[in-house]
C-alpha cells in the first residue's frame, strides 16, 4: 500500500535526520496527520527545532477520494494528502520519527516525553493525535471504505450521494441527526438502528423526514462491486448504494488525560482560540480537539496553534516587544 511505503520513507528519512539522546526539540508534535504536519511546516518556516512522533498511519489514509479539499477540483486521496504534506514539513527541517508518546510529564517549563527507550525534553508539545472511528462490524468493511461503499463523513462527500439509495447504520441518535443530514442529498434514506430501543429519542423527526426505520440486526452482509447488500434483515435481501457509519468515535487523549488537560464532556480537548489547552505550552489541533473532523479545520487550527507556540517561544527569549 501507498500509506505503508509512505510510512517506510518517513523511517528512512528519521535515520538520516534524528534528534539524539543529547539533542531536544524547540517543540514536540504527537502525531503526524494533516494538523501535526501542518503545524510541523509552520513551526520549521519560523525556525524551530521540531519532532513529529509519527504513530502509524492516520485516519486521513482512509479518504479515498476527497472532493472538497480546497485547491483540488478534480479531487485528491487521502494517502496524496499526506504525503505532500510530509515533503513539505520535512523540506523546512522538521523530523518525522516513527514511534508512539508512551507518556509526557511537565519539566519546569516544558515537558519530557517518553519515546522509543529515551527522554525526549521540548519545551511546547502540540497534540494531533485525532481519534479512533467506530466501524461498523462488517466483513470487509476496510476495503468496502477503501471503495467508498462504506463512509464515515457525510459533510465531507455526502454530494456525492446525490439521489443514491443510503442506510445510515447507528446505535442512538446520533444516527437520526445523520440521517436527517443526509436529506438534503436524497429522499432514500434509511436508519439502521443497531442499539437500544430506547436510545432513539427523536423517532419522530424520522417520519416528518421521511426516512425509513429499521430495528433489526445486520446477520449478513454481501459487499458487491459496487453496491451493499445486506441479508437476512427480516427474510429479505436489501441494497444500498452506500452505507454510512454513524458510530461515533474515540479521541486519542489518553496523554492529555495524564497531565490533567481539561476535557470537554465527549473527552475532547478544550482550547483557547489560539489551540491552547488548559495547561501552559501544551497545544492540540485537528479531530482531537473538534467533532467536525474535517483536513480544512485541523490544517486551520494548527496553523493558530504553530504561530501562538513559536510567539510563545520569543517571548519567554526576550524577543518580542
Amino acid at each position: 500500500m501507498l500509506g505503508d511505503a509512505i510510512h517506510a520513507l518517513a523511517n528512512s528519512l528519521a535515520d538520516a535526520m534524528s534528534f539524539g539522546p543529547d539533542d531536544h526539540p524547540d517543540v514536540l508534535i504527537v502525531g503526524a496527520g494533516p494538523a501535526g504536519l501542518t503545524a510541523a511546516t509552520y513551526l520549521g518556516r519560523f525556525r524551530r527545532r521540531v519532532l513529529v512522533a509519527d504513530g502509524g498511519p492516520p485516519r486521513a489514509c482512509w479518504i479515498p477520494v476527497s472532493h472538497n479539499m480546497a485547491g483540488f477540483p478534480e479531487g485528491i486521496t487521502g494517502e496524496a494528502i499526506l504525503k505532500r504534506m510530509r515533503d513539505q514539513a520535512l523540506e523546512y527541517g522538521a523530523v518525522i520519527e516513527a514511534g508512539c508518546v508512551e507518556a509526557i510529564r511537565r519539566d519546569g517549563d516544558g515537558f519530557v516525553a517518553t519515546m522509543n527507550g529515551r527522554q525526549i525534553r521540548a519545551r511546547a508539545v502540540l497534540l494531533a493525535t485525532g481519534v479512533v472511528d467506530h466501524h461498523p462490524d462488517l466483513p470487509g468493511v476496510e476495503d468496502a471504505i477503501k471503495r467508498s461503499l462504506v463512509r464515515i463523513c457525510p459533510i465531507c462527500d455526502a454530494y456525492e450521494a446525490i439521489d443514491k439509495s443510503v442506510a445510515i447504520i447507528g446505535r442512538d441518535d446520533r444516527g437520526i441527526r445523520e440521517a436527517a443530514f443526509m436529506r438534503t442529498y436524497t429522499d432514500r434514506v434509511t436508519l439502521i438502528h443497531v442499539g437500544p430501543p430506547d436510545a432513539l429519542t427523536e423517532r419522530e423527526a424520522l417520519d416528518r423526514l421521511g426516512v425509513r426505520l429499521v430495528e433489526c440486526a445486520i446477520e449478513a452482509v454481501e459487499i458487491g462491486e459496487d453496491r451493499i447488500t445486506a441479508l437476512n434483515w427480516s427474510g429479505g435481501r436489501h441494497a444500498f448504494d452506500l452505507l454510512y457509519s454513524a458510530l461515533g468515535t474515540t479521541p486519542n487523549a489518553d496523554l492529555a488525560r495524564e497531565l490533567s488537560v481539561a476535557l470537554t464532556e465527549d473527552d475532547l480537548l478544550k482550547v483557547d482560540a489560539h489551540s491552547a489547552t488548559s495547561i501552559p505550552g501544551f497545544y492540540a489541533a485537528g479531530d482531537v480537539v473538534k467533532g467536525l473532523n474535517q483536513i480544512a479545520v485541523a490544517t486551520s487550527d494548527a496553523a493558530l496553534a504553530a504561530t501562538d507556540i513559536h510567539n510563545r517561544l520569543r517571548k519567554a527569549d526576550g524577543q518580542t516587544v
